[in-house]
């Protein structure tokens, strides 16, 4: 799109970002709203760097982004998550125009960055696979304002009889446990390590999540399955998941579960009480994240759990896109010897 090569980036503030999508009728996904702002404030290695506008000089915008600073082996770079939001038709032109005037914004301002990480809808030459990190470009998103009975029915016979036989533990109990885990996280980061080291992926020290709950309010919620017993009657956490809900669309973020807790189906239980929760909240979608593809395979088991819950749809994937191209691929150089040293991927 040659016209794209006029568009420019610029700073905005909080409410006109805000007012730009809503009169666009764009969803602002909390990742971008500025609440999410604090839980950077709150984590070690980030901040909030800016909030931009993309478009034709003196023009209105065509898209707006919301980033954030990190750093990776010492190299620093920014992060949108699930932006640019594109106002207009997101085309592989469009798209492409968008990233061209953000590069070249953070090359003026912003010399020391090495790549941008962004969402993009069409694959494209700028775009290069994610450092260190999981992208996805299906996911699973639940009508939560379906009736409970109607959405019961709609699932696959195996796994309603996987429901009802969850609902029947009396002894598993779940409840809203936000407060504490705002204040502690240290119970279910224990459970955290259990799935972790049984499904074989890397976790974060319990003070991330213990902040991101506390800075997030009241945007982010936790919610805890107990198992429960007369010697017991609080019971012990056996599973959890940390739920956010902005502007009606809710997402599962992080999840955990002991051994006990695939016993009992406590999983089950868990993301079955939310949904009945977050309909009472008038909540309209959950989106349980990313399922596996082509692009992401090693999600497949969390994909075949995830789709017993409803069917699957597309959403965009992340990307990197090298500001600084000669030390973008110095880091991927040293990142794939660090890989060959450990056996790691």
């Amino acid at each position: 799109m040659k016209s794209g090569d006029e568009w420019v980036a610029w700073p905005v503030g909080d409410e006109v970002f805000l007012a730009a999508a809503a009169a666009a009728g764009v969803q602002v996904p909390l990742e971008q709203a500025p609440v999410w702002d604090r839980f950077d404030a709150a984590t070690e290695g980030r901040s909030h760097l800016a909030r931009l506008a993309v478009g034709p000089d003196g023009g209105a915008p065509v898209a707006l982004i919301s980033l954030s600073a990190y750093s990776l082996r010492g190299f620093p770079y920014v992060w949108a998550r699930h932006a640019p939001l594109m106002l207009v038709e997101p085309t592989p032109d469009a798209e492409f125009a968008v990233r061209d005037a953000l590069i070249r914004y953070s090359k003026e301002e912003w010399t020391d960055v090495v790549f941008m990480r962004l969402h993009a809808r069409h694959r494209a030459p700028d775009l290069r696979p994610l450092l260190q990190s999981v992208t996805y470009d299906r996911t699973v998103v639940i009508d939560v304002q379906r009736p409970a009975d109607e959405y019961l029915a709609s699932l696959s016979k195996k796994f309603r009889y996987t429901v009802r036989q969850a609902l029947k533990h009396d002894d598993v109990v779940v409840a809203d446990e936000t407060e504490a885990a705002a204040a502690d996280f240290t119970e279910l980061h224990e459970i955290y390590q259990e799935t972790a080291e049984r499904d074989g992926f890397g976790i974060f020290d319990a003070e991330v999540y213990r902040a991101m709950v506390d800075a997030l309010q009241p945007h982010a919620r936790v919610f805890v399955a107990r198992h429960t017993s007369a010697e017991d009657p609080r019971g012990r956490a056996i599973a959890w998941a940390i739920v956010t809900d902005y502007e009606g669309a809710a997402h599962y973020v992080y999840a955990g579960a002991s051994q006990e807790a695939r016993e009992l189906d406590a999983t089950v239980r868990l993301l079955w009480d939310v949904l009945a929760i977050l309909r009472s909240k008038s909540v309209r979608t959950f989106d349980m994240g990313g399922v596996d593809s082509d692009l992401a395979p090693s999600l497949a088991s969390v994909g075949l759990f995830k789709r017993k819950w409803g069917a699957e749809s597309a959403v965009d994937p992340a990307w990197d896109v090298p500001a600084k191209r000669s030390t973008y691929a110095l880091l991927v150089g040293l990142l794939r010897a660090k890989r060959l040293l450990t056996g790691r991927r």
